[in-house]
């Protein structure tokens, strides 16, 4: 866009009653600087920590705010600031959680209360249920604080391990003895008892396997998945534990629920779906099987296909202010954290790697403190004196813009020009540029014409400022330039300097990607081809690739220990292959089942959703033991296997587990989200390998 019309664009919005202003900075070094960085500049600020505050840093934030106000002037265009960086991130990370999160949890919450009700048909049982729950969070809360003193973002995960199995040993325990009051008529006392003993043997399987599997996870080197391991893994046996000692006591407390009338031959859990269901998977047990095994061919083949993505900014809000800011600064290469560092302990170390790593391909730029020492400075410093010394005078300042003059006549004049202009212009382009400008300097005239003092006097005022406002500055900066001297390395102020040159005489090396490094091969074969001439060469990029092998890594390792590990145990207190397998299979295919999903589903693996794979193996096995149970004594089809307690407090468990979860998928948090999709999807999967295919799997080899 040509000076004249920049001008007569300010012109048109300042008429129309738009604040604006004219970039003359823009306009001196357009061809030198890019305009989407001339008009920003960074302030760096180190924050003091209100530790007291569930948000530490709010009221700095708040004076920056309060000052960001002060500086608005209603005549000029908004100052926009935006603040980012580690600590605002945190921040807004912090608010958008805790408020993004609270509908969901209130909506899951509810979720769970209806489920139960469903289950139970009883209020008390509900509040019976939610009480030991509760305390289980409450002492695996303090374990936790003796244990590991702190949790991290993934060994926080235990406590959704916590609600998904801790409320399935209370249903299991609530659903049993709901079932001897409803068949036998037995009082309380007995009901209970009954219950403790028919469903503690396999609860105390389950914990015990279960726990065995998350244990595999401290032997890891990643001291998040290394705790998380050792926090779910003794969480499962405190809330064992309260729910077969205080659930009990809590059931005798409360009063007894009122008994369901059953028909002659009806038995508790009795339904039309239930019953056909059973029906179904036992009698389509091989149709089911074959599809079984061909979604299993098709999961192996897409797991490889899944996406990881560890990258934190990917996991924030993307609407938050800091993220925004964050993105913003890395579409510009000169401005993007994104980049690499080296340290060097002397200069001719500096230069040296400067030089070999400039030849990379991968590699853009470098930039060292030698950067910021012009070259050919004799040379250029000779120029600049021959430009003042034609100046003369006028190199020593720019003049104030004139004021209280009334400019109509001076507008007159320049229209008379644009007229005489035109006819020597053959530019289809300068033609409509001049007879733009000219339009908009006649409403000018307009307009004055129009206004009475003092509002004629503001008018005039404002359009100065549009048109002229930054002229004066800027060309005071540029005449300021006329009085440079040679710069040396010592000559560069203390605050940038010790940017990039320690005490201890390090030399900071900062290297910047010719690739996006969004893309995940981009990143790993920048730090590779960095590594192999600086293998010390650390930041962002370094953080992220090596946290997401060490996550993928560990978790590789425990599960592969936890697989090994569980099915050891159920060997050897089953002592049968045929059972171990049978148990393993509900987890196995889910977990690929699972997978595969994320793949249709373009939810790729994270630091946040990656915490749910405890969950879903305890779900797994927890089923596989309870099902492959109920199969010994319940393979024919006119049995229904699924009117028991125990696969009530499966289907109900799991429902529950999903309700408490799937609402985090609509979080504005996309950390969280994903968690709650994964778990949602993973959960559907564990039932219907456990209620669809183990069964039908178990016609066929439990004969």
């Amino acid at each position: 866009m040509s000076l004249i019309d920049k001008v007569s664009h300010s012109l048109h919005k300042t008429l129309n009653g738009e604040t604006d202003l004219l970039s003359w900075q823009n306009l001196i070094a357009e061809n030198k600087i890019s305009e989407q960085q001339s008009d920003k500049a960074f302030i760096f600020v180190t924050p003091k920590f209100d530790y007291s505050q569930i948000l530490p840093v709010e009221p700095a934030i708040n004076v920056i705010r309060a000052s960001v106000a002060k500086v608005q002037d209603p005549n000029l265009p908004a100052v926009k600031v935006w603040i980012t960086g580690e600590v605002g991130l945190e921040h807004d990370e912090m608010a958008g959680m805790s408020q993004g999160t609270f509908n969901a949890s209130i909506f899951s919450i509810l979720l769970v209360l209806i489920i139960l009700l469903l289950a139970y048909r009883s209020w008390l049982l509900m509040w019976a249920t939610l009480i030991t729950l509760g305390l289980g969070m409450v002492f695996c809360g303090l374990f936790a604080s003796v244990a590991v003193k702190q949790l991290n973002l993934i060994s926080v995960a235990f406590a959704v391990s916590n609600i998904g199995l801790g409320v399935e040993y209370a249903i299991h325990l609530c659903l049993r003895y709901r079932d001897n009051l409803d068949q036998h008529g037995n009082h309380k006392p007995s009901a209970i008892r009954s219950a403790l003993v028919e469903t503690a043997p396999s609860l105390i399987l389950c914990a015990g396997t279960t726990s065995i599997g998350l244990y595999a996870f401290i032997p890891t080197d990643y001291q998040g998945i290394s705790e998380l391991g050792l926090l779910a893994g003794t969480s499962l046996f405190i809330c064992l534990f309260i729910t077969l000692t205080v659930l009990p006591v809590i059931l005798k407390l409360l009063p007894t629920p009122p008994r369901h009338i059953l028909h002659k031959g009806e038995q508790p859990g009795d339904s039309k779906f239930s019953a056909l269901l059973a029906s179904f998977t036992l009698h389509y047990a091989k149709p089911i099987s074959a599809v079984t095994l061909v979604g299993t061919l098709v999961s192996i083949f897409f797991v490889f296909q899944v996406k990881t993505d560890f990258n934190p900014l990917n996991l924030r809000d993307p609407n938050t202010e800091s993220v925004i800011a964050f993105k913003e600064l890395m579409k510009a290469r000169e401005t993007s954290p994104m980049t690499l560092t080296v340290l060097a302990n002397n200069a001719a170390e500096a230069h040296e790697l400067q030089a070999q790593l400039a030849k990379l391909e991968t590699v853009d730029k470098t930039v060292s403190l030698f950067d910021f020492v012009p070259d050919d400075q004799e040379q250029k410093l000779a120029i600049i004196d021959d430009m003042a010394l034609t100046l003369g005078q006028q190199s020593q300042g720019f003049p104030l813009l004139k004021t209280g003059e009334d400019p109509a006549a001076s507008i007159k004049r320049m229209i008379a020009t644009v007229d005489a202009t035109l006819p020597k212009k053959t530019s289809p382009s300068d033609i409509q540029s001049l007879k733009a400008f000219k339009q908009e300097l006649e409403d000018v005239l307009v307009e004055l014409d129009a206004r009475l003092q003092p509002d004629r006097g503001v008018f005039i005022e404002k359009i100065q400022t549009s048109l002229l406002g930054t002229l004066p500055t800027v060309m005071n900066q540029l005449l300021t330039g006329f009085k440079a001297e040679e710069i040396t390395i010592d000559a560069i102020p203390t605050n940038l300097r010790e940017r990039w040159l320690s005490a201890e005489g390090l030399y900071r090396i900062q290297i910047y990607p010719k690739k996006d490094l969004n893309d995940l091969d981009n990143m790993q074969t920048f730090i590779t081809d960095v590594q192999a001439i600086a293998p010390n060469a650390t930041d962002l990029p370094v953080m992220y690739w090596e946290s997401m092998k060490a996550v993928l890594a560990a978790f590789q390792e425990a599960i592969t220990i936890a697989l090994v590990s569980i099915a050891v145990l159920l060997m050897l207190i089953r002592r049968s292959i045929v059972d171990t397998l049978l148990v393993m299979t509900p987890l196995v295919l889910a977990g690929l089942f699972t997978m595969a999903t994320t793949v249709f589903t373009g939810t790729p693996i994270n630091f946040a959703n990656i915490i749910a794979l405890p969950l879903l193996m305890g779900l797994g096995v927890d089923n596989g033991i309870h099902m492959v149970e109920k199969l010994h004594h319940s393979l024919s089809e006119n049995q229904n296997i699924y009117q028991s307690s125990t696969a009530r407090g499966m289907f109900y468990g799991a429902l529950t587990t999903i309700s408490s979860f799937v609402g985090l998928a609509f979080s504005p948090h996309a950390g969280i989200a994903s968690m709650g999709v994964v778990i949602t999807i993973g959960i559907f999967w564990i039932m219907t390998c456990t209620f669809v295919v183990l069964p039908a799997i178990s016609k066929l080899v439990l004969k």
